[in-house]
Order: C-alpha cells, then sequence, then structure tokens
C-alpha cells in the first residue's frame, strides 16, 4: 500500500509547491509510482509539471464536490514515466464554501485517494497556504505530513499553530497521523541568520529535522516557467540535488519503518517502556 504524504504549512512562501513538485518528481526518477495531488486553488503544481489548469476537465474539485471518481481526474504526466497528476483547478476556492453542509466533509479527499494507495508507492498532496477545510481534508487523508520551513527570521512563525493543528486532526479525525519531517528551504550558507534558524528548529525539534536542507537555487527558481520539476531542468543544480536526496532519505525511512525487524525493534521498545 502506498504512502500519502501531505506536504503543509498556512505560511506562504515557504517553497511548499516547489518541494511538493520535486519531492514527487524525485520518487518518480528513482522509479516509484508516484501521484502527485494538486489540492491548492492557485494549481501551481499543475503548471509546474506542465498541464495548463485552464484546460482541466475534470480536478479535484470535481473529486471532493461532485462525486467524481478520482481515477477519472489522474493525467500521466508526459515527463517521467512513473508520475501522475491529480490536478487543481482555480474552483477549488469555492470548494470550502459548497462542503459545508456535507457529510463527513473532512473525510472526502480520504474518501477519494485511499482506494488509489495500492496503485502508487507514494502520494504527494501539496496544500494550500491555509489550515482551511481543504487542508483538513489533506491531513485526515494522508498517513503523515512533510512541514516545509524557511530559513529565514519567521522561520517558526506559525508553526506552533499547525503542529496544533495535526494533533486535533490525530485526536478527531486521523489518528494515525504522523510527522514524517520539518524540511528546511530557502538555506543561503552565506548568511549568519540562516545557520542560526537552522540551528534553532533542529534544537526544538532534533529528530523531526529531515538531513536534508533545501538551498537557495536559480535552477529551482527557474524550472516552473518551464513547466517541468528541477531534476529535469538541471540535473546538477544544487536544488534537484537536495530533492533527490530527500527523496532517498523518505524512501529509506519507510522502508526501514516497514520491515520485520523494525517492527520488532519497536515492540521491544514499548515493552520496555511498560
Amino acid at each position: 500500500m502506498g504512502k500519502i504524504i501531505a506536504v503543509a504549512n498556512q505560511k506562504g512562501g515557504v517553497g511548499k509547491t516547489t518541494s511538493a513538485i520535486n519531492l514527487a518528481a524525485s520518487l518518480a526518477a528513482l522509479e516509484y509510482r508516484t501521484l502527485l495531488v494538486d489540492a491548492d486553488p492557485q494549481a501551481n503544481a499543475t503548471s509546474g509539471v506542465g498541464f495548463d489548469p485552464k484546460d482541466i476537465e475534470n480536478s479535484v474539485y470535481e473529486c471532493m464536490v461532485d462525486g467524481v471518481s478520482a481515477e477519472d481526474t489522474i493525467l500521466q504526466t508526459n515527463i517521467l514515466p512513473h508520475l501522475d497528476l491529480m490536478p487543481s483547478h482555480i474552483d477549488l476556492v469555492g470548494a470550502e464554501v459548497e462542503m459545508i453542509n456535507l457529510p463527513n466533509r473532512e473525510e472526502k479527499m480520504k474518501d477519494a485517494l485511499r482506494p488509489l494507495a495500492d496503485q502508487y508507492d507514494f502520494i504527494i498532496i501539496d496544500c494550500s497556504p491555509s489550515l482551511g477545510l481543504i487542508t483538513v481534508n489533506a491531513l485526515t487523508a494522508a498517513h503523515s505530513v512533510i512541514i516545509p520551513v524557511q530559513c529565514e527570521y519567521f522561520a517558526l512563525e506559525g508553526l506552533g499553530k499547525l503542529l496544533n493543528t495535526v494533533k486535533i486532526i490525530q485526536g478527531r479525525l486521523n489518528e494515525t497521523l504522523e510527522i514524517e519531517g520539518i524540511l528546511l528551504t530557502m538555506y543561503d550558507v552565506r548568511l549568519r541568520l540562516s545557520n542560526q534558524v537552522v540551528e534553532e528548529v533542529k534544537l526544538h525539534f532534533q529528530q523531526l529535522v529531515f538531513d536534508t536542507i533545501i538551498p537557495r537555487n536559480v535552477k529551482l527558481s527557474e524550472s516552473p516557467s518551464f513547466g517541468i520539476p528541477v531534476i529535469l531542468h538541471d540535473a546538477e543544480s544544487k536544488g534537484s540535488i537536495s530533492y533527490l536526496n530527500l527523496a532517498r532519505e523518505i524512501v529509506e525511512k519507510n522502508v526501514v519503518a516497514a520491515t520485520p525487524e523494525a517492527e520488532a525493534e519497536q515492540e521491544e521498545a514499548s515493552d520496555e517502556a511498560a
């Protein structure tokens, strides 16, 4: 069964969509069957892999509001053989209002995506920069969440609120939701401030922080204008190498977590704690 990972942070401009696109592309490049779900009305993840949102017939909106089958919304990308897309559309802006009176409105995305889990190794959800109903749907559907954090002064602003939201989701809607990791983005080695943010985040959150840090990189900024991930724009750039390393880190973490040896160690640790 594939792993569903939401990429979420209610703070804008932290590299959330960039991370969702390039992580999904890197997993696909490593030959893992990957589905990128664009759950942001801005549809930047859709255009970022080569599709014009204006030409989309069935999107996440039709899937969640109108009950269209998720399989009928999936588009095969021509850029990477193992990468598919569930696109978004500007109509998704109105979805929260239209869904407000629907029964089990927080579980619409879960109902749509869980049947697809056997078809993919990874499903990556790009969330909108808010903690609204669509993001709640994504966190309810996901097995885990990646939280991108910008290496700048306001890095920790709002992070506590998001972590609190995750706890609420765990308590009420999705008790198995885990934090996959906190991803430090837009790192500039030349800036003392960037290094201070890295130290502070690692001090507070320790093992929750990914080893991989995403640097500021011109190629990362350029690739969306070509409608391709950075790995296809410049495979040797620092941005491309960083996202490949992140993909490998996630694969290793999940493969290790799935082995019988790891499960036995976890059971033994739980018995000792008891």
